[in-house]
């Protein structure tokens, strides 16, 4: 905040003190249960439990996990597997890694902003500032969401490293792509600050040697190698699964209104935590919608301030790409089940804070601020910290157990996917069929399509009913039209496509398929195995009627 020096607070003491602050904040999700996701990524999967059986499957790009987990990200799966080794089914143990992951993750964005020149104190503020940043509950608290916080704390630990540890900065940065592919901002951010820090010469008309060390371009080439590699992978895992979601909006113009509305939400989000919620569904933007409106000035401003510090090659700019690259992938132009969602705001969070801190100074010291100015920045910066934190030790309370999350959904989404099938289920189990079917016939239309869902004992009042019956079958149908796009499907993709053909009461086709699935090979095989036996029992039923 201030330009004037100030002492640094021992790392070891900054640390010990996040730790203790974020065990306070999430204390309420500490014995949260696993919630949605949580189940494929841990608690039911094979992979995880038996990891020395299925390493080679974690490794593999090209398995059925990456589609399972929709990345390819066996560094995620890896830390899950340790993980239900030492903590089983019981979920503390997994909520007291994100949360000391979280506490690290504050650490180290001191450390970075300490090394772009911001004092120690201002430092200290926007890391406590992060750590309790109420945007960030839903990618701490969420069990599976260690994907997040671990490739956070590999790429700021990347970026530090590099330049003077160039080799092992590579290695982290390829351990942060196998953790989350949103790591890849580090590249960049690396790039820029290494442009910021070769300082042009006119005198001499060539570039001059850094101040610290040789900023190692070509171990940043090594980087940009990782990373085309990974990708290869990513993308074959991505197209089989979010990937094959449809667009969010089909309008394209609709669909660049929302990305620019969606963008100004994180700032606002950033900058107040107004509008979190679990699973967002904002409606598409239209040309008079004041978000996107809004955020033509706003981006207008901020793209012109990124241009000015790459050309002034000042660190600041880094920082402005770190937040802006982060919302690339998030954006809206790849298909993603939300269009927007807390947990992508804890990687757009760090280059905020630091373009902040370190535009503000900058910006305010033409009016030469009194000392005691900076000291009511600190203290207003320190009150604030202290109502963020209080405002996330409220949000973890959502991330107690699935209803609490779906509930806060629903309270601000009160028309969305979530609202419409918590209805669909409280109407078929008062036996309500027309009710349930038009409601889950509106959440289709919003790309709501989990045929696995219809056949939970939640539907069980109406399965038989005739609308419910049609309404199953045309979702089978939809399922097997899509899942057989795949010229080789995996085990898991056949066992759906069995699962479809069931629910169109094809028995034979159902028990090929299974067949199939069997010869396929695969963790689920044993699963299969005993569908086939049921379905073979079912078939020989039918004879005999």
């Amino acid at each position: 905040m201030s330009p004037r020096k100030a002492t640094k607070p021992s790392p070891g003491i900054l640390f010990a003190g996040f730790v203790v602050a974020a065990f306070v904040i999430y204390a309420p999700a500490l014995n949260g249960t696993f919630i949605s996701d949580d189940e494929h990524y841990v608690q039911r999967n094979v992979f995880v439990h038996h990891p020395l059986d299925n390493w080679v499957a974690i490794v593999d790009p090209t398995s059925v996990l990456a589609e399972i987990v929709e990345n390819y990200a066996p560094v995620h799966v890896l830390l899950h597997a340790l993980e239900w080794q030492l903590f089983g089914p019981e979920t503390f143990g997994y909520h007291a890694v994100n949360v000391t992951l979280h506490a690290l993750t504050a650490l180290l964005l001191v450390l970075l902003l300490r090394r772009s020149g911001v004092s120690g104190a201002a430092s200290a503020l926007g890391g406590a500032f992060f750590l309790a940043h109420a945007g960030n509950v839903e990618a701490v608290a969420w069990i599976n969401q260690l994907k997040t916080s671990s490739a956070m704390v590999l790429c700021l630990a990347a970026l530090l490293l590099h330049p003077r540890r160039p080799a092992l900065g590579a290695l982290l940065f390829a351990l942060a792509l196998m953790a989350k592919p949103t790591a890849a901002v580090a590249l960049f951010v690396a790039a820029a600050f290494g442009w910021a820090r070769t300082r042009h010469d006119p005198a001499e008309g060539v570039e001059a040697v850094e101040a610290e060390s040789p900023w190692r371009w070509g171990w940043l080439g090594v980087w940009a190698g990782i990373l085309v590699l990974f990708a290869v992978a990513e993308f074959a895992a991505f197209s089989q699964t979010a990937g094959q979601a449809p667009a969010l909006y089909a309008d394209l113009a609709d669909r660049v209104r929302s990305m620019f509305a969606i963008a100004l939400r994180y700032l606002a989000m950033a900058g107040s935590t107004w509008g979190l919620s679990t699973f967002h569904e904002p409606e598409p933007a239209g040309p008079f919608d004041p978000w996107w409106l809004m955020s033509l000035p706003v981006f207008a401003a901020l793209g012109w301030r990124t241009f000015v510090c790459l050309r002034e090659r000042r660190e600041e700019a880094a920082w402005w790409i770190f937040a802006i690259v982060s919302f690339g992938p998030v954006s809206g132009l790849i298909p993603l089940p939300f269009p927007i969602a807390d947990r992508y705001l804890y990687f757009m969070l760090p280059g905020l804070i630091g373009g902040c801190l370190l535009a503000g100074p900058a910006l305010l010291a033409r009016f030469s601020p009194s000392p005691r100015f900076w000291r009511g920045v600190r203290v207003a910066s320190a009150v604030v910290i202290v109502l963020f934190a209080v405002r996330s030790f409220d949000r973890a309370r959502v991330w107690q157990t699935p209803f609490t999350a779906m509930a806060d959904s629903i309270a601000h989404y009160p028309d969305g996917v979530a609202a419409k099938t918590q209805r669909a289920t409280l109407a078929a189990q008062s036996g309500d069929a027309g009710a349930a079917v038009a409601l889950l016939e509106e959440a289709h239309a919003r790309g709501y399509n989990r045929l696995d869902h219809l056949l939970m004992p939640g539907y069980g009042p109406i399965q038989s009913d005739p609308a419910f019956v049609r309404l199953k079958k045309q979702w089978a149908r939809e399922w097997i039209e899509r899942l057989s796009r795949n010229e080789s499907p995996s085990q898991h993709e056949l066992q759906l496509v069995a699962q479809a053909q069931l629910v169109l009461e094809d028995l034979p086709a159902a028990r090929d398929t299974i067949q199939r699935a069997i010869a396929v090979g695969g963790p689920i095989t044993a699963n299969l195995e005993a569908d086939l036996a049921e379905v073979e029992r079912a078939i020989r039923f039918s004879r005999l009627r």
